[in-house]
């Protein structure tokens, strides 16, 4: 080879190797190029982390990445969310937010050490929890009329359970008893485990909580369903009235769970997290899945819409929280 020859092949042979070590950085620009993790704030078993779960698998197909579930549990979810919030706003740590780690959480623990809104870019609904005012099957009251009239004229009589002091169970019966005029007692538990295990004992006479959680034992006839804190009835119990049709509009209290990342995530990648989390939630598995599990099919909300819905509901419970004077544990 000669002189010249030799030089070009050098050259060429340098750019080819300049190109080849341009592709990992050019492919760390590209998300998702790696990994994410999904934290479950709870522990596993519960609707969030069953949503996580559910979630994870078509995800990880779309994104064309592994989605790594991982449950932080402590403090009611203000472990798991905290840690995501002080975690790298790159999208590959994100949170399932629910309405116990990002609206009773910051309302009710003073050291709670996040916020909803700045702390995070809220990005997409995974579903919607209907919440039921269920009693123990072997209470006399029939219907919420039956119910509501006892319980205003024997004021203390009714104890109401919750999964703690500060959980949505406990700010959903504040909501109703403000809305009601109605007084009764909280009983509260250390999570939802506890929580069932009472109202299918009768520990406590009723709750005022996610359906989800009860939806079987309502089927299996232990425990009573009188009313709906939901916008419309469904069809897994078509003859339980939701509270507007009862006189009670206001108390439309249907949780939600999300997705979350870090605050200051670039938008672009909230966008492809966002419109990836629509696909899903959209596809005939995941709307038949959501439905048999007595999950409302979660509606098109953007990251912006989602932002504002949060903001309305901390002001919107943060009264009730103040009015009752709630301080969590």
């Amino acid at each position: 080879m000669n002189t010249i020859a030799s030089r070009r092949h050098l050259l060429s042979t340098g750019l080819g190797l300049a190109g080849l070590a341009a592709v990992p950085a050019w492919a760390q620009d590209k998300f998702p190029s790696r990994p994410i993790t999904l934290v479950v704030p709870f522990p596993p078993g519960g609707s969030v982390d069953i949503m996580a779960r559910q979630y994870s698998e078509p995800l990880s197909k779309l994104l064309g990445v592994p989605i790594v579930v991982e449950n932080r549990a402590g403090a009611g979810g203000s472990v798991g969310a905290q840690y995501v919030a002080r975690a790298k706003s790159d999208g590959y740590t994100l949170v399932v937010s629910s309405q116990s780690s990002h609206l009773a959480n910051p309302l009710t623990q003073p050291k709670v050490g996040y916020d909803p809104v700045k702390d995070f870019e809220n990005i997409a609904i995974l579903g919607r929890l209907p919440n039921a005012l269920v009693v123990h099957s072997s209470l006399p009251f029939k219907t919420f009329q039956e119910f509501l009239a006892y319980a205003k004229k024997n004021p203390g009589k009714l104890n109401y359970g919750s999964g703690g002091v500060g959980s949505m169970g406990q700010l959903n019966v504040e909501m109703l008893k403000a809305a009601t005029g109605a007084f009764t007692t909280h009983i509260p538990y250390r999570g939802g485990t506890p929580l069932i295990t009472a109202v299918l004992g009768n520990e406590v006479q009723f709750i005022l909580d996610n359906l989800v959680i009860m939806l079987p034992h309502i089927q299996a006839g232990k425990v009573r369903a009188l009313a709906l804190a939901n916008d419309q009835r469904l069809p897994q119990l078509p003859d339980v009235p939701t509270l507007a049709e009862v006189g009670y509009p206001q108390l439309n209290l249907t949780s939600w769970i999300g997705l979350a990342a870090p605050g200051g995530t670039p938008d672009a990648v909230v966008q492809t997290l966002y419109k990836a989390v629509r696909e899903v939630a959209t596809s005939p598995a995941m709307v038949a899945n959501l439905k048999e599990r007595g999950v409302i099919v979660p509606e098109e909300m953007t990251p912006a819409q989602f932002e504002k819905m949060m903001s309305e509901r901390l002001v919107k419970f943060g009264e009730v929280v103040r009015k009752a004077g709630i301080t969590a544990e």
